[in-house]
């Protein structure tokens, strides 16, 4: 069966966020689709199968566990369905676990159209602050993850977490942000409860922290950087209750699975 690696938000080889896309004719069962996200290794491989209505049900896997939503997989597989499978229109249809999620080819250009959660602020897990090893900063949850908002760029950049303690913290994982220096945001963020102890770009923490920051800042449209060692660079909008995240794909890989 084919599978593709896609480097999302991003337009050059190794930055931006590497995705296994596995398109499919009817799904494999749940237990190979999570085998076969532990063999990829990758912060998530994505599957997808072509419904009688035109639109594709899209579903993600990490390393350990399925998740509910899932960013810079869909952008991959946006970008397979458009540049390798002969996708004609420029809007795709996909239903997830998240409800339906739109997205659109703009030239180079792919924009998602998912659910907004805005945080709202909470009181400190035990334990956050300490895996993050910092004495305080504002404390959110939105949708599944904790946020915490620091003082500037350089504090989120020089973040050294404890994963070991941060993991033991019940949540799907967690973002810090700050305002950038030359984007409106900037952010990085840890999953170790879902074998990913830090993800490179992560689509979903932006319909997070995107109300936030608009809210913040007075403005619905914004750009963002992730601060992680690969890297990479969002156009993000709010609209509504809807968040739109418009990135660039790079092609890594192409090739065949044997199961």
């Amino acid at each position: 069966m084919k599978i593709y690696q896609v480097d999302a938000f991003t337009d050059s080889l190794f930055a931006g966020n590497p995705a296994a896309v596995c398109p499919l004719d009817e799904w494999l069962p749940d237990e190979l689709m999570q085998k076969l996200g532990m063999e990829n290794n990758l912060a998530e491989t994505a599957f997808f199968v072509k419904l009688d209505d035109g639109s594709y049900h899209i579903r993600w896997f990490t390393p350990t566990v399925e998740v509910d939503l899932c960013g810079h997989a869909t952008l991959a597989s946006a970008y397979v369905l458009f540049n390798e499978l002969g996708y004609a229109d420029n809007v795709i249809r996909f239903q997830s676990k998240s409800g339906e999620l739109m997205v659109t080819r703009n030239g180079d250009m792919i924009t998602l159209d998912f659910p907004a959660n805005p945080p709202a602020v909470v009181e400190v897990p035990e334990g956050l602050l300490e895996g993050l090893k910092i004495s305080s900063g504002k404390v959110m949850f939105g949708g599944w993850d904790y946020v915490v908002v620091l003082d500037s760029q350089e504090a989120v950049e020089q973040l050294d977490p404890d994963f070991l303690t941060l993991g033991k913290v019940k949540a799907r994982g967690f973002t810090s942000t700050a305002k950038g220096n030359d984007v409106d945001f900037v952010s990085r963020s840890f999953f170790p409860q879902s074998g990913i102890n830090e993800d490179p770009v992560t689509g979903s923490a932006h319909t997070i922290v995107t109300p936030y920051w608009s809210k913040e800042l007075d403005k619905t449209k914004l750009t963002a950087k992730q601060l992680s060692s690969r890297g990479g660079f969002l156009l993000c909008e709010l609209k509504g209750d809807r968040v739109l995240m418009s990135g660039k794909g790079k092609l890594y890989m192409k090739g065949e699975y044997f199961v």
